[in-house]
């Protein structure tokens, strides 16, 4: 029979196993975690994100290769972007009883499938079928992987997970929309869909040998009806359209990117991949540090500066468009490129983190898929407003037209914060009026025990000292 010789000291406790077997059971039963499944996971992820960003600086040769006007060409961001905030959380509610492993290779095999078709349509028709397709394969991906990495992993690590899934859409960003470009320009356009359809490829062989068979077998799926009841919650429906008209300003540049990029530097092709690249990198810059200071700031500060700057930096591209002087144009433009890519994601942990505060952690998950489906909505309608503004206007003013959306962004988002400070108020004004009542009454009990000896005495009711804090007047 093994001995057990516990030994303490302070607060700490030190077992020693003296018996080797009996260390290698409570091995045996503790369960292991790897991250490993969540990385290829992230595979998947990567590709998603490739495909959804991509798309904007291949626009030209899409347009050209199939005969249609560029603001047609367009409107495939549009699609996409609709369809993803659409049917992602209608499609993962109606499929939540499906087996999650089963369900993620199939979703990732199906959006596979969906890029080898765009690689080969014959018709522009046929490639808008496609990206509803890819779009709704890909909006049933992402959450579902999040949502089985979240029951995977033990709950110590479970932030780090959800980190390891999104961050392949940030990776991305980084290297996945301009290897999608520098492809695009070198091989094809529809090589760069071939691209996505190998990523994907990769990711279903992964999954399906390294995803554990019983991977999100206990993983709940948000109803449509709670859905719902978080966005009726106090302030986050307007908070959500913070999310959205953010998003419509930057893709209504975003979309276009490169003609704004040809207008202004008279470059192309490759060149535009190096522009691209160097926008992915500060935009992940801000991702890691727009998180770290939101941690230490608080996220009004890290909005407060994140969302305006985005707003000065598209207004700026109009600006730039004018200066015939390319010795002062490129750098101009291109240290507005780099502040937009900050700016914009860097304030986008704040946003997130600021949604969880409005709803609360208990629907962290809900808010933040919802947060997901107003940003692709909000990109759809970028997409859209660009493309009127290149029908009806200039190439040039397209920096402008974003600028205003970002600034009904900043609107709400004032009008937000000023709510959720004016409910912070209102509960110190409930917290002291509960206190004066409740002295009121006890002072009462006292007077119907204490005999009256001066009929002309008064009572004054004496509220409690208040702090600055719950001074509201």
């Amino acid at each position: 029979m093994s001995t057990m010789t516990i030994s303490l000291t302070g607060m700490k406790a030190r077992v020693a196993l003296t018996n080797p077997n009996a260390d290698q059971a409570i091995r045996k039963q503790t369960p292991s975690f790897s991250f490993l499944p969540l990385y290829l996971m992230a595979i998947g992820t990567f590709a998603v994100g490739t495909e959804g960003f991509m798309i904007a600086p291949i626009l030209p040769s899409v347009a050209d290769d199939l005969s249609v006007p560029l603001v047609a060409a367009g409107q495939l961001v549009t699609i996409f972007a609709l369809t993803y905030a659409i049917s992602s959380p209608v499609l993962t509610a109606l499929t939540g009883s499906l087996n999650r492993r089963s369900f993620l290779i199939g979703a990732m095999g199906l959006f596979a499938l969906g890029n080898l078709i765009a690689a080969v349509v014959p018709n522009f028709i046929s490639l808008i079928f496609a990206r509803v397709f890819l779009a709704m394969a890909a909006g049933l991906y992402v959450p579902n992987s999040n949502a089985v990495a979240s029951i995977m992993a033990p709950p110590e690590k479970r932030g780090r997970a959800l980190a390891i899934i999104n961050g392949g859409l940030t990776v991305a960003i980084v290297l996945g929309v301009p290897l999608g470009a520098f492809i695009g320009n070198h091989l094809s356009w529809r090589a760069t869909f071939g691209f996505v359809a190998l990523l994907a490829a990769i990711a279903v062989v992964g999954l399906m040998l390294g995803l554990p068979k019983d991977a999100g077998a206990n993983a709940k799926v948000t109803t449509l009806r709670e859905r719902f009841a978080v966005i009726q919650q106090y302030n986050v429906f307007p908070s959500l359209l913070v999310t959205l008209l953010w998003a419509v300003g930057a893709y209504t540049v975003y979309t276009y990117i490169a003609p704004v990029t040809t207008l202004i530097t008279g470059w192309a092709g490759t060149e535009i991949g190096y522009v691209l690249f160097l926008w992915g990198g500060f935009a992940f810059l801000g991702l890691l540090i727009g998180g770290a200071l939101s941690d230490r700031l608080g996220v009004h500060r890290v909005i407060d500066w994140g969302i305006p700057a985005l707003g000065i930096s598209l207004a700026a591209l109009t600006l730039i468009s004018h200066i015939h002087a390319a010795l002062i144009a490129i750098p101009l433009f291109l240290l507005t490129m780099v502040t937009w890519a900050f700016m914009h994601w860097g304030a986008f942990p704040a946003q997130q983190a600021r949604l969880i505060n409005i709803a609360g952690e208990k629907h962290a998950s809900v808010v933040l898929s919802l947060n997901a489906s107003f940003m692709y909505l909000g990109f759809a309608l970028g997409a859209l407003l660009g493309t009127f503004v290149l029908v009806h206007s200039e190439v040039a003013n397209l920096g402008i037209a974003g600028a205003l959306a970002v600034a009904v962004s900043v609107a709400f988002y004032l009008f937000t914060k000023r709510r959720e400070r004016s409910r912070a108020s209102g509960g110190s004004r409930s917290e002291v009026t509960t206190r004066a009542i409740s002295t009121c009454e006890q002072r009462e009990r006292e007077d119907r025990r204490t005999p009256v000896t001066d009929a002309g005495a008064t009572d004054a009711i004496v509220l409690p000292e208040r702090s600055s804090r719950d001074r509201w007047s």
